[in-house]
């Protein structure tokens, strides 16, 4: 099946445009942009420059992807935003390119971005995220697979959310959230497990429990960083989820939301 694209569309003649596309009315598709089978991009979005789309996206009314990065730094590079198969971008969303810190910025597979996100430059969004109406995330940040973001949160550039999290609206992010706890608040704290968005994702209940003995042994002890690792490391049965918990407390650069 041919693409679709309404003729009072502007598209550049370098784009590619994937079978089954379907281009709304009022739209720019700017030069050396790619949109895969299926993609559905609404009235008044624009593609700016350098836009990859995989199968099955779509984007919302008024949404603009490729602009350049705000950064002062930036001179220009051609660099990318990438967003995957099958995700969602809805309404008068923004999306900027990279710099040359990583050549661009992503949103993975199957995720779900509400009304007016915006990503800055170099932001890495996992698989299977759901960011809510208004979240603004900075410059750097990543935001791992299955995370929830609530909206009307502010995300400090450089932070990570850590996968299954979850964190409350109108948080201010300032530090890194571990995976699998919830948080929220401003100034922010964490509030325990995950347990509804574990149990969903059918979490077994072994690994539930040794997750709550991470948390209270990281948060909830009088052990400082190092002490807990060595604590966990001999402690807990140590599986691909605490294996991701430890590595993610180990490599935290802003320090760790308490």
């Amino acid at each position: 099946m041919n693409a679709r694209i309404h003729p009072t569309a502007i598209v550049s003649p370098d784009a590619i445009i994937g079978e089954g596309a379907d281009i709304g009315p009022y739209v720019i598709i700017g030069e050396d942009c790619s949109i895969g089978e299926g993609c559905v991009i609404a009235a008044r979005a624009t593609l700016e420059r350098h836009v990859r789309l995989a199968p099955r996206v779509k984007v919302g009314i008024g949404t603009v992807l490729g602009g350049d990065p705000q950064d002062l730094k930036f001179q220009g590079e051609a660099t990318t935003v990438e967003i995957g198969e099958g995700t969602t971008i809805r309404e008068y969303s923004t999306i900027n390119r990279g710099t040359s810190q990583s050549m661009k910025t992503t949103v993975g597979r199957n995720s779900f971005l509400m009304s007016y996100v915006h990503l800055a430059h170099d932001c890495h969004v996992g698989d299977g995220v759901i960011l809510a109406n208004g979240v603004q995330l900075a410059g750097h940040v990543t935001v791992e697979d299955r995370a929830i973001i609530s909206g009307l949160v502010a995300v400090h550039q450089f932070a990570r959310i850590g996968m299954h999290s979850f964190v409350g609206g109108m948080s201010r992010v300032a530090q890194d959230v571990p995976p699998f706890l919830k948080a929220v608040g401003n100034p922010m704290k964490l509030y325990g497990l995950n347990s509804v968005g574990l149990r969903r994702h059918n979490f077994d209940e072994a690994v539930l429990r040794e997750l709550k003995r991470a948390y209270r042994l990281f948060f909830r002890s009088e052990l400082n960083v190092s002490q807990a690792l060595e604590r966990a490391r001999s402690e807990l049965e140590v599986g691909p989820e605490i294996e991701h918990f430890l590595a993610f407390v180990q490599g935290t650069q802003r320090g760790l939301a308490m």
